[in-house]
């Protein structure tokens, strides 16, 4: 009887995985797999960084090689190959070498799909220029690096201001070259908010990267040997180097040629155990689609992390294992210059599109006990369902534990917890490392406090509609009058510091509705309480204070 053959499209992170995890799970097995490029997996991720020279060597890239492959784990790697067809019945593959050119056949039992994703190119004038790149592989990486090497580019453009926009921008800077940004939307890192994503739009001009928000990129031109992007707001920006960076799609092609049922969100459509609706024929990585646990709908989630655990699962259940992936929160984490910016679940805008009516808190507070030296700002927003309370997602944004408090906030939506569900955490503490009221804590407070009905949040957004509309209510700020002067204040508002309210009370009309801020929100609900226990009833409180108002101040003239 012949042995069972798998072959496997693609290396990187989904194929390799999956090699390595089905020879675990089958001594006995042939496993073939083909990969276009030269190398079978390096870690896409670490690519822009090795511009920089952060990553000093090329080989630090690479995760493994078609040589250890064979010795580890005798998978038959096949690099420079690339898969033109499958045909379904009699279950075969056209394989093309592409050093030789020859093509051939080949027959599989089972048959896995980690075909990946390409840029998105767009239809510009210009974007076939020699200074002109993307940066998805290795490949890319190597043709970027010798432009850097040899032309010396001293101003560079960057279309696109997503995760590998970001990434390329700091390391391109890291290089001594000026780097503008040119994004279509009006703000960079669009999984987040607006009023986080200032926090980022402030951070990169003051590393003088020039935005260019809300522009659309006409065209590149080629100008007696030196690069200009155009704008449709009539820029004309120098670029000796231009990035294009406007997102990715998955590579289908080979799935859809098959008959392979194709998702609504464009990837390959695979059940939690990365079955297609070929039961000999699995996939797994940024070609498929995924399960998106806050929503419970399909989406693309093209992470390296969420590659190797669709991958692994694939190579198992090949081999007749019954390992499920059950869907993803969609936690990313990138470094732009000294910020981390990390987000999971849904964002707020997100959850209003999603239908749901979302509670908004924010948290401004140091990452670790602030009598020990080096702490520095972790700011974390909080989007819950206002009805249930549970909990949908979070962004944090700080120079350092970032990444601790993200991984916490996916870990209790992954199991399904309230907002106020936090506050029952038990996270480590000590001074150098957290506060005893960590920041995770602090927001699962705020939770509580709003379903006891000791504070009643309004977000920015919400405020600003009720400036707009010209609603009748009172707009206090709490903070001292060398706040106001040094930041501003909101239109509108009167000025009563926290100290004086108690005795001012009486100043202030308590059938109106009254709307409290301060610089993050403590001192604006401790004045709530005050109010509250004084019979004021039509309370509420700016949540994160006037470091989440991103529209118009005046200056204080008291």
């Amino acid at each position: 009887m012949d042995k069972m053959r798998l072959v496997i499209v693609g290396g990187v992170a989904a194929g390799a995985s999956a090699a390595a995890k089905a020879r675990r799970c089958n001594e006995e097995a042939d496993i073939i797999l083909y990969e276009m490029g030269e190398d079978i997996s390096y870690a896409t991720c670490g690519l822009p960084y090795y511009l920089s020279g952060i990553i000093s060597k090329r080989n630090h890239l690479l995760v493994t090689s078609a040589k250890f492959f064979k010795q580890r784990f005798n998978v038959d790697v096949r690099t420079n190959h690339q898969v033109l067809s499958i045909d379904r019945n009699p279950q075969t593959v056209q394989v093309k070498n592409l050093t030789t050119g020859e093509i051939a056949e080949e027959r599989y039992d089972r048959l896995i799909l980690a075909t990946g994703a390409t840029p998105v190119i767009p239809p510009l004038p210009g974007v076939g220029l020699p200074f002109v790149f993307t940066l998805k592989t290795l490949e890319d990486t190597d043709r970027i690096f010798a432009h850097l090497e040899n032309k010396k580019p001293k101003t560079a453009v960057v279309i696109g201001g997503g995760l590998i926009g970001m990434e390329a921008v700091e390391n391109l800077v890291h290089r001594g070259t000026r780097v503008s940004v040119v994004e279509f939307m009006p703000q960079v890192l669009p999984f987040l908010d607006r009023e986080m994503a200032e926090v980022v739009h402030h951070h990169l001009q003051q590393k003088n990267v020039d935005l260019y928000l809300s522009e659309k990129v006409t065209s590149i031109e080629d100008r007696e040997g030196r690069g200009w992007v155009l704008t449709g707001g009539g820029r004309e920006l120098p670029a000796d180097l231009v990035i294009l960076s406007a997102g990715i799609k998955p590579n289908t092609e080979l799935a859809e040629d098959a008959g392979l049922r194709i998702g609504v969100s464009g990837g390959i459509a695979v059940d939690e155990f990365m079955q297609t609706n070929d039961p000999k024929i699995l996939a797994a990585g940024d070609c498929v689609e995924s399960l998106n646990l806050v929503t419970g709908k399909p989406a693309l989630i093209p992470m390296g992390s969420a590659a190797n655990k669709e991958g692994r699962a694939a190579g198992g259940n090949a081999m007749g294992r019954h390992i499920a992936v059950k869907g993803f929160t969609g936690t990313v984490i990138v470094k732009v210059f000294d910020l981390a910016v990390a987000k999971t679940g849904l964002s707020e805008k997100e959850a209003v599109s999603e239908g749901f009516v979302p509670l908004v808190t924010y948290v401004l507070s140091e990452d670790h006990a602030g009598y020990y030296p080096g702490a520095e700002t972790v700011q974390i927003k909080t989007v819950a369902d206002r009805g249930s309370g549970r909990l949908l997602g979070s962004q944090v944004i700080g120079k350092q534990g970032v990444d601790k408090r993200i991984d916490v906030m996916a870990t209790a939506i992954y199991n399904g917890m309230a907002l106020e569900d936090l506050l029952q955490l038990d996270l480590a503490y000590a001074p150098p490392y957290s506060s005893a009221r960590d920041p995770v804590i602090v927001a699962g407070a705020l939770g509580q406090n709003f379903y006891v009905g000791d504070w009643v949040p309004v977000t920015p957004a919400e405020l600003h509609e009720k400036m707009e509309r010209g609603d009748d209510f009172i707009l206090l700020d709490t903070r001292t009058a060398r706040e106001l002067k040094k930041t501003g204040i909101i239109p509108g508002a009167r000025h009563i510091h926290i100290d004086d309210l108690r005795k001012r009370a009486t100043d202030l009309d308590p059938e109106k509705e009254i709307i409290l801020y301060c610089a993050v929100g403590l001192r604006s609900y401790v004045g709530h309480r005050l109010l509250a226990m004084k019979g004021f009833e039509n309370l509420r409180t700016l949540t994160g204070g006037i470091y989440s108002w991103i529209y118009p101040k005046e200056p204080y003239r008291g």
